[in-house]
């Protein structure tokens, strides 16, 4: 995705170290590794760091996917990094000419998806890349929690502890489209010299009926929608939407 290509977050290789001691293995990782135990080969699109599929590695075919350069640096130095295939793509719009029994996108990736057309794209390369018993799963945040609302520099000022830089103060301040559903937020650390790395980013919220519409125009079925990424069923006031799904 352009937009996240652009984003210093994911392509300034200074704020791309602090981005796995924020996110780090998690439950949708530990959730995810779970369903891959079974599945012969994988395929993660916003890979990232690559810390999922490096965490999982063990001589399947694994390949992942993410449209920032500097992310996927670093996931070829990872231990088990290269029994992965890392490839620098659009989700929109790359074909690799192969299917797979797992595709999954972690990590709220997929609200980088700013419009139904990214979506509806993404959708049909998620379903050009199934076999045809595979499962595809990724999450998104549920707009009716209005999450964002947390993000002010007074609710989300925090310590990161860095390896090089020390205790590092951050911070987030955000914007809301509350028609389209799209939220910019900054992302900043200031280092004890003074100097402060910052970052802006755009996401969307999208409710799970829309989302439900869409997955079926592009021809895959849900079998489960969860809410939370321990296994609990999705309801109106979950925190996350999480389709669990196939091909039709």
């Amino acid at each position: 995705m352009r937009e996240q290509e652009d984003d210093r977050l994911y392509s300034d290789p200074r704020l791309v170290d602090f981005y796995d001691l924020e996110n780090g293995w998690g439950q949708d990782t530990r959730y995810c590794a779970e369903l891959a135990r079974t599945a012969g080969s994988v395929l993660d699109f916003g890979c990232g760091t690559g810390l999922f599929l490096a965490g999982i590695a063990d001589g399947r075919p694994m390949v992942g996917v993410d449209p920032a350069s500097a992310m996927l640096e670093v996931a070829r130095h990872r231990t088990n990094g290269e029994q992965v295939r890392w490839v620098e793509g659009d989700i929109r719009s790359i074909r690799l000419g192969e299917r797979f029994d797992l595709v999954t996108m972690t990590g709220h990736a997929f609200q980088c998806l700013l419009t139904d057309a990214d979506v509806k794209a993404a959708l049909a390369t998620i379903a050009a890349h199934l076999t045809p018993s595979g499962q595809f799963i990724f999450d998104s945040r549920n707009p009716a929690r209005r999450e964002w609302e947390g993000w002010t520099p007074e609710a989300s000022r925090r310590t990161v502890a860095h390896p090089d830089y020390g205790k590092v103060e951050s911070w987030n301040d955000v914007a809301v489209d509350e028609e389209t559903g799209v939220v910019c937020y900054e992302t900043a650390y200031r280092l004890a010299s003074g100097e402060t790395l910052s970052s802006r980013s755009s996401i969307r919220f999208i409710d799970q009926a829309h989302l439900a519409g869409l997955i079926a125009r592009a021809g895959l079925v849900i079998d489960v929608w969860l809410g939370d990424w321990i296994g609990a069923p999705f309801e109106p006031g979950c925190k996350e939407i999480i389709p669990l799904g196939r091909l039709a």
